[in-house]
């Protein structure tokens, strides 16, 4: 039985919708773009809140995997 820990690929601001996905080659979060290539920026002041209810878990256990 082993854990693996995963990270998020994609994150978004519980207030004001900013969107931003992990971008590996900089190592950093960039801002979404949509199919027409329009950012999803967010308010300008908004204080980011990133998963404030807690539903992204970054443990996953191996027998989960296995029973899937």
């Amino acid at each position: 039985m082993g854990v693996t820990i995963r990270k998020p690929t994609e994150r978004q601001c519980e207030r004001c919708g900013r969107q931003e996905v992990w971008n590996d080659t900089t190592s950093t979060w960039r801002v979404a773009r949509d199919d027409d290539g329009e950012r999803h920026t967010g308010r300008v002041y908004c204080i980011h809140e990133w998963d404030i209810n807690g539903t992204f878990v970054p443990l996953e256990s191996n027998t989960d995997a296995a029973d899937a």
